[in-house]
């Protein structure tokens, strides 16, 4: 147990928490928790032209949801908040100076079209890549090529003031990666970021440096598309005389085709969720996993092994094994296909071995999306123990099951065309008055309903199918005899009644 072991999950409010992020979430979660360290939750909205009111909200509700529940962050308290970088705009301004007194930074006072006009000589020399770096620096408009009369004016000014940091020339910056090893990159290739932006507010590579070091994070464990910036940040922490913490940058999860990496608009291409639980936009919605009926539990099974190997044949875990057998060096480096059957088929297995009461609230919160009156308990738990073997998610427990709760309006018409003969209509009646005399018990009910059908030569390959389509509308579904004792002799009568209609109409 390592009580110095913190790590954080810092989202920017920016729109809905994509399942990419909720990876990053649950590894930086499993690993506190291995260690007996603490998981930090940390705002970073220091983009306020990006910033989407209840995007924070519904970041804390998805970990929730989830389980995921940090133990600091807004919302939930600690001694190292605020928590919200927007709340912390004074510290980052005050280290910002410290690197220009420093030297390891300086003020810039380009427009818009000063940078632009610097990009496109870039292009015409050549260079694809136009970084404002130590080859263009002395021939903008910043501290490092003015006069200190002329800086004093543009800061007096405060006009498209910004800090950037000096990077130093000919120089190789390295740092260990605990999935990437020994990482190295040359400074010339590295530009000038900016660090304190003209609205005062500072950039990711400069607020992440900061709060790291003062919520004494240990590990940072994130994305693999900060690794490129690591290096700024190595630097950063250097400049600053600061230790700096674990990194560990996690691989891509790529689209099912394996092709690219996982994007927010391939749910609706792919058709499947990509958000947690359902985000509601000012132009378009967003389904969920909750709202797609998956198990928390489940999600974060498969999610684990996007990126993760436990070293053995385990796939089925359960949140405490998970714990135990996560380590942050079985983190794989390349990049892991999201492939949502295999998503079905983790939710498939909780369901297989849970007890049917503890599925009832979920189904039920699932219910409430297709039906007005919800059936009772007594009834639910035994549609559950009927289909609980047969679906994928609890949004099956009605679209696999739906004539459990509603008789059908349509019927399969061809199979219907092959079996049924209006002649039939005296022997259903018979077949009626044994489901009347038999309704205490299904086998009862099945054997006395095949033993009429045997005496009197009939076929069950006809009969028995014809029934199950009056019950269901088609041939699928559980047990025939199961569900006719569960819907009752007297929705029996009815269903049959109005199917002999229609077939006749056939």
């Amino acid at each position: 147990m390592n009580q110095d072991v913190r790590v954080r999950f810092a989202p920017s409010p920016t729109g809905p928490l994509h399942i990419g992020g909720v990876r990053t979430a649950l590894y930086n979660y499993l690993y506190a928790k291995k260690m007996g360290g603490v998981f930090v939750l940390r705002i970073e909205d220091t983009d306020q032209t990006r910033y989407i009111p209840g995007a924070e909200d519904y970041i804390r509700e998805s970990l929730e949801w989830l389980g995921l529940t940090p133990q600091e962050g807004p919302g939930y308290g600690g001694e190292y908040g605020p928590y919200r970088q927007s709340e912390r705009k004074e510290l980052y301004q005050k280290y910002a100076q410290q690197l220009v007194d420093n030297g390891h930074a300086y003020y810039a006072f380009d427009t818009p079209e000063e940078l632009e006009a610097m990009r496109e000589r870039e292009a015409a020399k050549g260079f694809h890549s136009a970084k404002y770096d130590h080859r263009v620096r002395m021939n903008m408009k910043n501290s490092m090529s003015l006069t200190t009369e002329e800086t004093k004016a543009f800061l007096d000014k405060g006009e498209n003031v910004t800090i950037r940091l000096k990077v130093p020339e000919n120089e190789t910056v390295t740092f260990n990666d605990i999935v990437r090893e020994e990482v190295s990159f040359e400074t010339n290739e590295l530009d000038d970021k900016v660090i304190l932006k003209k609205d005062g507010m500072p950039t990711y590579h400069l607020a992440n440096i900061v709060d790291d070091h003062l919520m004494k994070i240990s590990h940072v464990i994130r994305g693999e598309e900060w690794l490129s910036s690591t290096a700024h940040h190595v630097l950063l922490y250097r400049f600053f005389d600061w230790q700096p913490p674990v990194f560990t940058h996690l691989p891509l999860i790529l689209k099912p085709t394996g092709k690219g990496k996982l994007s927010k608009r391939d749910g609706a291409k792919f058709g499947f969720p990509v958000f947690p639980i359902q985000w509601n936009g000012d132009d378009e919605t967003y389904h969920g996993f909750r709202e797609e009926g998956y198990d928390p539990e489940a999600l974060l099974n498969f999610l684990v092994l996007l990126g993760w190997n436990p070293g053995n044949d385990e796939e089925i875990m359960d949140s405490e094994r998970m714990t135990e057998l996560f380590s942050l060096d079985k983190i794989i480096k390349s990049g892991a296909r999201f492939d949502v059957d295999k998503a079905l088929w983790f939710n498939h297995q909780y369901i297989l071995v849970s007890k049917p009461g503890d599925l009832l609230d979920p189904v039920k919160n699932q219910m409430v999306k297709y039906l007005d009156t919800l059936p009772g308990d007594e009834y639910l738990l035994k549609v559950i123990q009927l289909l609980q073997s047969r679906v994928h998610s609890y949004d099956d427990f009605f679209k696999e099951g739906e004539f459990f709760y509603k008789a059908p309006k349509s019927y399969d018409e061809k199979q219907v065309l092959k079996r049924y003969h209006p002649e039939s209509d005296t022997n259903f009646n018979s077949i009626l008055d044994l489901i009347d005399k038999n309704q205490d018990s299904s086998e009862q009910m099945a054997n006395a309903v095949k033993q009429f059908l045997s005496d009197n030569e009939l076929k069950m390959g006809v009969y028995l199918p014809l029934l199950r389509i009056m019950m269901c509308g088609s041939l699928k579904g559980p047990d025939l005899f199961e569900i006719i004792q569960l819907l009752g002799y007297d929705e029996v009568k009815t269903r049959m009644e109005s199917a002999l209609k229609v077939f006749k109409s056939y």
